[in-house]
């Protein structure tokens, strides 16, 4: 057996290539993929203290999910038809989450917006996957969204990593 749910395959068999995308990054946000993790799980069990809080001289967890979030941001409005509007250095400017309340407005957005980056990509048809996405130098459309489930499941493992070291300090 190489999963938990062997009819995966026969679904992945029978999709066309903007819907496995589109599945593969849903199960990144909202569970069913193969290591068994999502980031909606996981970030639901921590709170804005501990997403804020800094490890030796790692980024914190708030960091890492809006750096997620923000790759996502500026792909989906690329997706809607809008020009790339992104710059790695903007990638990290977290805000400061002042209270619970700010931190689960912040995760609801981004839940949305990833719900919506599924729906965008899954409605793609396989060639537009092939064009140019925004500039040549930045690849095609498979390339970048690919890319964006790859970045996601890199900074998921951090985030559960960082999410253990945080608590074995607090015991």
């Amino acid at each position: 057996m190489l999963c938990q749910n062997e009819g995966i395959f026969f679904d992945l068999y029978f999709m066309s290539l903007p819907s496995s995308l589109a599945k593969n990054y849903r199960d990144l946000h909202f569970g069913g993929n193969w290591t068994v993790t999502n980031l909606k799980e996981v970030l639901s069990e921590i709170n804005f203290e501990t997403a804020q809080t800094k490890i030796e001289g790692f980024n914190t967890i708030a960091a890492l999910t809006f750096h997620i979030h923000y790759f996502t941001k500026v792909t989906l409005e690329v997706l809607e038809g809008k020009p790339l509007n992104a710059h790695d250095k903007y990638s990290y400017d977290v805000p400061n989450f002042n209270n619970e309340q700010e931190w689960r407005g912040f995760l609801n957005q981004y839940w949305t917006e990833a719900k919506r980056f599924a729906d965008l990509v899954e409605a793609l048809d396989d060639n537009q996957l092939f064009e140019v996405f925004s500039e040549e130098k930045y690849g095609n459309y498979y390339r970048n969204i690919s890319g964006i489930i790859e970045h996601g499941h890199y900074h998921l493992g951090q985030i559960v990593i960082l999410n253990k070291m945080i608590i074995q300090k607090k015991i």
